[in-house]
């Protein structure tokens, strides 16, 4: 119970990674706020692990904004942020990716942690603690040809995960991040462009432990993370990948 009676936002939480997090979340005792575009599926999540679904455009200011006063209504505080909600755009030459998709990639990778701030941050310097946890990705770290602006938004939550925890670190917020490498999710076959056996094999061959990430692995680093035991550790991208960057 390393999370017994804390409070906790999940954006994306209705698939993925997110629901690694949120169920591993609840077993360890947190009072989980499934937060997702896509409410039947948030609805889903929420009634198996006993937690709360809310509808949320994390892009969207006027969406995040309701979002936050639904949050503060029905709970009063907020101990935990976990702003894992993500999209990337199909591999492709970097100057032939649309404005469109651009624009969804940067506004769901990027801007949504921005408004989260907005909207979080004052309440969390009020209450002199809180942990903030970024999904960034080996992408980030490590960046593949063709996903060029999806990678560029994960380079850039890295840093500001960095100087978000070197600001907050005086208001007793911590701030970390995620970096897994491609797992079983929806966006697996985004990344390779097609699912077949063919490419898994080779994307696979990357990874020195040999498999892919899993929304568990993501739900027990989050949760370490986010818990008491890493009380002293703020400002770090961890990477759950296998490997994949060494």
């Amino acid at each position: 119970m390393r999370l017994k009676d804390k409070v906790a936002i999940v954006t994306g939480g209705g698939s993925g990674f997110g629901i690694g997090i949120c169920e591993k979340f609840s077993q360890e005792g947190a009072r989980v706020i499934v937060a997702d575009i896509n409410l039947s599926s948030a609805k889903e999540i929420a009634n198996a692990i006993n937690g709360t679904a809310i509808e949320v455009d994390v892009s969207d200011s006027k969406s995040m904004k309701s979002f936050s006063e639904k949050v503060f209504s029905e709970f009063g505080k907020i101990d935990i942020l976990v702003n894992n909600a993500g999209v990337t755009h199909l591999p492709a030459p970097l100057e032939s990716v649309s404005e469109e998709e651009f624009d969804r990639v940067l506004n769901v990778n990027v801007r949504s942690i921005y408004l989260a701030a907005r909207n979080f941050v004052p309440h969390m310097k009020s209450n002199k603690s809180g942990v903030i946890l970024n999904m960034a990705s080996t992408a980030g770290v490590s960046p593949r040809p063709n996903l060029n602006w999806y990678n560029a938004s994960k380079g850039w939550v890295i840093t500001a995960t960095k100087t978000m925890a070197v600001e907050l670190a005086p208001h007793g917020v911590r701030v970390n991040a995620l970096n897994p490498v491609a797992g079983e999710t929806p966006l697996l076959k985004a990344f390779m462009g097609e699912d077949t056996p063919e490419i898994r094999k080779k994307f696979l061959s990357t990874i020195p432990i040999g498999r892919f990430s899993t929304p568990e692995d993501l739900g027990n680093a989050a949760c370490y993370l986010c818990s008491d035991e890493a009380s002293m550790i703020t400002g770090i991208a961890m990477e759950v990948d296998g490997g994949r960057c060494i």
